[in-house]
């Protein structure tokens, strides 16, 4: 028996759940009649994954790939077919993950990629499940621009060229013991201090940022040495709802002693659409790769017709060439401020360079 469904065969992903008792189970496509048609079996006999191209009554080839040899046909696998243009690939796997245990490419006679059904069929004792079809995905064949920033917004920048903190800064827990302006920098030893959750006692050094879409950013020399020491960027409302984009160090488990330098961005708030809601969430994402000189930036953007603050980082080593990160978001309430942080554990400095704003 063969389940149908129409689709173009000549662009169409194609998969079925199989296992075979006796004979051969197979997920054909391309299938006008039993005279013309695509066919990938899962052969007992054989102990192998055989394609069969049929063009009017006549097998245009069989290729054979054999399974692995403990490959038990009696359980379930699945197989999936994709034919684009005049190119077929199958794969077999027990679980879709990307691991497949036999992969076999093809290229086809003009004939046999037309539009056609999709099924499954059977020579023996088997069973189907989960027959189905899709339109393949179009490629991507031309890379998107990168964002870059825009005008420099100088009002919301700081080269730290004098010899104190601008009072266009303010604190939260502050002023941070050893904190020194000098030299074009700002440099700030890490604190025995947290930022997450519940524990709150870390500084924030704070301004205020812009109206509309931005985004800031900061080049930072930090070479820290021990586990959990971290410093960066914040775009800060309160101690319960911040994104933030640091070098942060991660002691390894069962590492003796060995950390892992990492750049992280990072938020906490609220998220209202889990069972129940999570009144003080906490999660990272990592990004590009972490040195002791780099460059670290976050997008500021208001989703007006969600109501909601999308923020999306960036890293770079030279200044030129950027990794960009995902996005985290947040319901919109209060607006946000652009902010350093230096802490978690004593022991190294973070010197900032500059911290710009740009518009978006």
């Amino acid at each position: 028996m063969t389940s149908r469904q129409k689709t173009p065969a000549a662009n169409v992903r194609a998969q079925a759940d199989l296992r075979v008792a006796s004979g051969a189970a197979g997920l054909t496509l391309a299938h006008v009649n039993r005279l013309n048609h695509v066919t990938a079996w899962l052969d007992r006999d054989q102990g192998a994954l055989v394609s069969d191209v049929v063009i009017g009554g006549i097998s245009r080839g069989r290729q054979v790939t054999p399974l692995p040899a403990r490959f038990d046909l009696g359980t379930w696998h699945t197989v999936v077919a994709e034919l684009r243009g005049l190119d077929l690939t199958v794969q077999v796997s027990g679980d879709k993950l990307g691991d497949p245990v036999a992969v076999q490419t093809r290229h086809l006679p003009p004939a046999a990629a037309r539009p056609g059904a999709v099924g499954a069929v059977a020579c023996g004792t088997a069973d189907a499940d989960n027959v189905g079809a899709a339109k393949l995905y179009t490629p991507v064949t031309s890379r998107i621009p990168e964002p870059a920033p825009g005008a420099l917004l100088p009002e919301y920048s700081d080269e730290f060229d004098g010899t104190a903190i601008d009072t266009t800064w303010q604190w939260v827990r502050g002023p941070a013991s050893g904190i020194t302006v000098s030299g074009g920098a700002l440099s700030w030893p890490t604190q025995n201090a947290e930022l997450h959750r519940t524990t709150n006692t870390a500084s924030v050094l704070l301004r205020d940022a812009p109206e509309g879409d931005y985004t800031v950013e900061t080049k930072l020399d930090f070479a820290p040495t021990q586990g959990n020491q971290q410093a960066g960027l914040v775009l800060y409302e309160n101690d319960d709802r911040y994104f933030k984009m640091a070098h942060s160090v991660l002691p390894l488990a069962r590492g003796n002693g060995a950390v892992l330098q990492v750049s992280e961005f990072l938020k906490e708030g609220e998220r209202p659409t889990t069972t129940p809601p999570t009144a003080v969430f906490n999660g990272p994402m990592f990004d590009g790769p972490a040195a002791s000189t780099m460059w670290l930036r976050m997008s500021y953007h208001y989703d007006a017709a969600n109501n909601e603050v999308e923020v999306r980082a960036a890293t770079s080593r030279d200044g030129s060439k950027w990794v960009h990160n995902g996005v985290w978001t947040l319901p919109a309430k209060n607006q946000l401020k652009i902010g350093l942080v230096s802490m978690n554990r004593s022991g190294a400095v973070a010197k900032f360079d500059y911290v710009r704003t740009f518009r978006s």
